[in-house]
């Protein structure tokens, strides 16, 4: 089965790389259209349902970040960014637009074409089975429902919770931090504190009972979610 992904690059040596290593590590399964113009991906993506965007930030006519905000008013194809704008505040502000990852440059082609394939692996998961799962927490993101222990009991959770939980489980096994966590679910302008995001854990581990012991703490730094 090929994938079809968007490489929004003005770099024409950068995408000439990319373009042959991804074309021969996964034998032609996936498939790269590449835009260097902002203007021109707007169109490309208004015509085409790709699997996945590579998206940088700098570009002519229509930023990254106005990119990113359009398709994720309009679909849940995942979006990695590419850019050298490394600082926090343009980190924080894409994954705030809804990217799904952000790779600074200068960055190994390899360590993207992983990024790449659980990505899609992932997504592609999500659509076929709809539910998706860590250990015994069951999460539907189409319908928005989550059940817990083998005998799949429905909990209802609050939006902020239920957030909480999708993002973690986003990133199973994988160490979140608590402003990525604000940014995603708080949004960038947020003005509180980082203490807001452990009263709503509390809560969420309350709510998931026996399952809320898979969410363990990483103290000083964030939350992680295991099996």
């Amino acid at each position: 089965m090929a994938f079809h992904i968007l490489m929004v690059e003005d770099d024409i040596q950068i995408c000439e790389v990319v373009e042959d290593f991804f074309t021969g590590k996964s034998n032609g399964e996936l498939e790269l259209d590449i835009t260097g113009d902002g203007d021109e991906a707007m169109e490309m993506l208004y015509e085409t349902e790709y699997d996945l965007v590579l998206l940088d930030v700098m570009l002519p006519k229509v930023s990254g970040f106005e990119i990113c905000r359009y398709i994720r008013s309009n679909s849940i194809c995942p979006i990695i960014f590419v850019t050298a704008r490394g600082r926090q505040e343009d980190v924080l502000k894409g994954y705030e637009l809804g990217a799904d990852d952000y790779v600074v440059k200068p960055f190994s082609v390899a360590e993207l074409y992983a990024k790449v394939n659980a990505l899609l692996k992932r997504s592609k998961g999500m659509v076929l089975a709809k539910e998706i799962n860590c250990g015994q927490i069951y999460l539907n993101p189409l319908t928005f429902q989550v059940f817990v222990g083998e005998e799949h009991k429905e909990v209802i959770l609050p939006a902020k919770e239920y957030q909480l939980l999708k993002v973690l489980m986003e990133h199973e096994g994988e160490l979140v931090s608590r402003d990525l966590l604000l940014t995603r679910i708080w949004g960038y302008d947020f003005d509180g504190n980082e203490r807001v995001v452990d009263n709503h854990i509390k809560k969420l581990r309350k709510a998931l009972g026996e399952q809320g012991g898979q969410i363990h703490t990483v103290f000083g730094r964030g939350y992680r979610l295991n099996s």
